[in-house]
């Protein structure tokens, strides 16, 4: 397992209710989208969009729409890159004991309990749940008060029930950390996020938070459990699977360095070391799913 310690994001639910419901109808800024985690599960609908998909482990690139469940404090990072023609993307934050402590420990609730636990390793839905559930989730836009909370179990109730699912993190984490130093974590992961097709000195990095490079070496391992190029690998090779995913005539190599990486046997080499596969493999298969 591995240990990371990515930004606390504190939630605050609507005002007379215990759950958060937002939608989102246009872009979102993705600059302000970085590795975060938060107590509360998050259940997130996408509707005609494209984006990336970066839950613990797992670094996928989707297209037209998901449905994911993230369970408690399992790092995440933002989702739709580009919402299409009447898309949206609508979260759904609770905390697993939303209906109170006693609630929870109902025999009724043992499936939905199941679920929870299910969902600290992440839960992607297939084709069928996500055609159901996907226009209730709406649904809870329009709801208030008991009703919303009424939908919610029905919804979960289903998705605990159904076998129609895939767990993105086969040895997934999920952790408890501490908010100290959240806002120097976020700093970091915001710049990387919109830098890391260039490259970052690690003097540049350190200035961010007002470091110098030893203190900010140390720093950011303790607090990620990996290295800051370790880190950085990982956000090129997210936005590698979404090129090589898209309908393009980019050459692979050409790929390589839109990404960053200015060595093309290095690039394979991180790409196979994170993905599993080779980059020619990788788009072989989307080409096949397509198909």
């Amino acid at each position: 397992m591995i240990n990371k310690k990515p930004t606390l994001e504190k939630l605050t639910p609507s005002f007379g209710s215990s759950i958060l419901v937002k939608r989102h109808s246009e872009k979102a800024d993705r600059l302000n989208a970085y590795w975060h985690f938060h107590p509360e599960l998050e259940l997130v609908y996408v509707n005609k969009g494209q984006g990336k998909t970066h839950i613990g482990n797992h670094l996928s690139y989707f297209n037209n729409s998901q449905l994911i469940l993230i369970g408690s404090n399992l790092p995440h990072n933002g989702f739709a890159d580009r919402l299409t023609a009447n898309g949206s993307e609508t979260t759904i934050q609770f905390k697993s004991n939303f209906l109170g402590n006693d609630f929870v420990k109902i025999p009724e609730m043992a499936g939905i309990n199941a679920l929870f636990e299910r969902a600290k390793k992440g839960i992607r839905f297939q084709v069928e749940t996500k055609a159901y559930i996907g226009p209730k989730i709406d649904e809870l836009l329009e709801s208030e008060g008991l009703e919303r909370i009424l939908k919610l179990l029905n919804i979960l109730d289903y998705l605990a029930k159904t076998e129609d699912y895939g767990l993105l993190n086969a040895d997934g984490f999920a952790f408890e950390a501490e908010a100290q130093d959240s806002a120097k974590i976020g700093a970091i992961f915001k710049y990387v996020n919109k830098n890391f097709q260039q490259h970052i000195a690690l003097d540049e990095i350190a200035d961010v938070v007002s470091m110098t490079i030893p203190a900010f070496c140390r720093y950011f391992k303790k607090a990620t459990g990996k290295t800051f190029t370790q880190i950085v690998n990982e956000y090129r090779v997210v936005h590698a699977t979404k090129l090589l995913s898209e309908e393009s005539n980019m050459s692979i190599a050409d790929v390589c360095f839109e990404c960053g990486f200015n060595n093309f046997s290095h690039f394979n080499k991180v790409f196979n070391d994170i993905t599993g596969k080779s980059a020619s493999s990788y788009r072989k298969e989307i080409k096949l799913i397509i198909q």
